[in-house]
Formats: C-alpha cells, structure tokens, sequence
C-alpha cells in the first residue's frame, strides 16, 4: 500500500540542509549537472546549458520529491536525493531511493550523512514499509554506500535510464524491519 506525501520536508543534519529545490538553485544544479563525473553514473547526460537545468529544476520543484543537499559551510547545494513513487518491473509501485553528489564532494561522507537522514525520515515519520535502491553495475561509489546501509540485495535488473536506454543494474530493499533491527542506522 503506497502512503503518499505531499512535499519534501527540510531535515537538517550536521552539516547539510537536505530541502525543497527553489530557483535560486539553478547556478548549482548546473555546476555538478554539467560535470561528466556525475549524470552519467545515474544514468543521464551532463547538462549541456543552464537552460537545460532550468528544466530540470523546474521539474524537481514540480515533483516535490527530490531534496536538495545544501552544505550549510558555504551554503550551496551540492547534491540530490530522490525519494520517488515508481513502478520497479515485478516489485510493483515502489519507493525507491536515488541520489548524485558532486565530484568535488565525494569522499567526506555527505552522502551518507543525507540517505541516512532520509531513511529515518521515511521509515520514522512516513511509515514506509520498504525502500528500493539501485545502481549500474559500473557504479562501485554508489554500490559501497548501499551496502554501507545494509540494504539486501535482490537481483540484477535492467533498468531503463532517462539518457542511455536500458542499463544493467542491481536492485536492493531495505524493510522496516531491517531498519529497526539495525538501530535506526546508528
């Protein structure tokens, strides 16, 4: 039974801001939006224009459910993460987690710190049952942070990515049962 939420809540972590994407965003979408390093391990291509991020801004704005990653030392967004209604092939309508940082942050655990404040958020306040996540098997920084949280492994997939058609992928879950037995992800 899917539970629907109306909007991204701000949650604040030590050291980020994860909120709703606003227009002042677009110079940082764009920043990390247009690297190489980025898009393509999720499976779209580097922006090629503002314009281009403007779009896709406003359709972060319109879909209320993609957090902007905003590190509070220098106020500036410098990621996403996504927690998005979706059809996952034989699981059904699903919630599944994505997420992109920016080259220049990797490394110095923002990523962590922001699924982790995510999944308390959906597990703790929206009762969510289960959180799918996925990544193409070229990307081992995205397989680490999941298995970092534990989540279980399911299969392999092909996923159809929004640029480069159908990738191969592997599909996790993570239930509420694994996340309380896990202590919240302490």
């Amino acid at each position: 039974m899917w539970v629907r939420y109306s909007k991204v809540k701000t949650i604040e972590t030590d050291r980020l801001i994860l909120r709703k994407f606003v227009n002042r965003d677009l110079e940082d979408l764009y920043a990390y939006g247009k690297l190489d390093t980025v898009g393509p391990k999720a499976g779209w291509m580097p922006h090629p224009s503002l314009e281009h991020s403007q779009k896709i801004l406003n359709h972060f704005i319109a879909g209320n459910d993609v957090y902007a990653l905003c590190l509070k030392s220098e106020n500036k967004v410098i990621g996403s993460v996504g927690l998005h209604q979706t059809k996952l092939g034989e699981y059904g309508e699903v919630y599944e987690l994505g997420y992109v940082l920016s080259t220049f942050y990797e490394g110095q655990g923002y990523m962590f710190e922001a699924v982790k404040a995510v999944l308390d958020y959906a597990f703790n306040e929206l009762n969510l049952e289960k959180i799918y996540v996925g990544h193409f098997l070229e990307n081992d920084r995205s397989k680490k942070l999941i298995n970092k949280f534990n989540f279980h492994y399911l299969n392999d997939y092909d996923y159809e990515s929004r640029d480069y058609g159908i990738k191969r992928s592997k599909i996790y879950c993570m239930t509420i049962e694994d996340y309380n037995k896990s202590g919240g992800l302490k």
